[in-house]
């Protein structure tokens, strides 16, 4: 898949993002219902979006742990960019998931977190079960001027990695993955978030915000579905009856 040039956003794209605060809502109140989803005991890795901390994964996490699994944050406070340490601290801290484990470790990564966790996954398959990412730009190249591009502007003197790995390609990734987009996605584009398919690889749209993907209901239960699998017994994901609605594509 080309990666995205965007050169013109439609003007109201970003008050779509006024939206999160009904979807956190939406989230909170339907918690007695995502109870429901499949359950698992996985160790799990979320990563956190660009200027975002472990504290927007909350409530995900906190669902994750009621259904059994075992969630992790990053631990690096705010996700300021690509600063030096940042993937080297990653795979350390992916290391150690994995050996208390005993097994990979499914990556969650919410937009920028997105794209680390497919350099996670492409750097260290033999620790990586899969990878499921949240409005993630990763096939938009950072050479380009697109609507994420103020993020490499503004770091540009303590980029660690993104200067230096630019060839890396993590449209197409060593393990099962998982491509969550939103049409209506007002801080990226939404093109720029799709990856080439394969048997082990998707594209699933939801409807909701950017900002809203950790607090989207549809992807709550897509993430508790996609647990249920590993790395060596992957399928694609089949929406049930009562919740196709939630699933434009589906």
């Amino acid at each position: 898949m080309d990666s995205v040039t965007v050169r013109k956003r439609r003007p109201a794209a970003k008050y779509l993002e006024l939206r999160v605060a009904t979807e956190v809502g939406l989230f909170l109140a339907s918690t007695p219902l995502l109870r429901l989803a499949p359950k698992g005991n996985r160790r799990v890795l979320i990563l956190p979006g660009f200027i975002a901390t472990d504290n927007s994964t909350i409530p995900l996490r906190a669902l994750l742990r009621r259904l059994g699994h075992v969630p992790t944050g990053w631990g690096r406070g705010r996700n300021i960019g690509p600063v030096p340490g940042t993937v080297d601290d990653l795979a350390k801290l992916l290391e150690r998931e994995a050996d208390k484990a005993g097994e990979r470790i499914p990556i969650v990564g919410w937009s920028l977190g997105g794209i680390y966790a497919r350099v996670m996954a492409q750097e260290h398959p033999d620790l990586v079960d899969q990878v499921i990412t949240l409005g993630s730009p990763f096939n938009i190249h950072p050479q380009e001027y697109t609507s994420v591009n103020f993020i490499w502007d503004i770091l540009d003197d303590r980029h660690g990695f993104e200067r230096d790995r630019e060839s890396l390609d993590v449209d197409t990734i060593p393990v099962p993955s998982t491509a969550v987009y939103t049409r209506s996605d007002g801080v990226v584009a939404w093109q720029g978030c799709l990856q080439s398919e394969c048997p082990v690889s998707e594209n699933i749209e939801v409807y909701g915000s950017h900002c809203g993907l950790g607090t989207n209901v549809a992807v709550a239960y897509l993430i508790a579905d996609r647990l249920r699998n590993r790395h060596d017994s992957w399928s694609p994901f089949r929406a049930p009856r009562s919740l196709r609605a939630l699933f434009p594509d589906r």
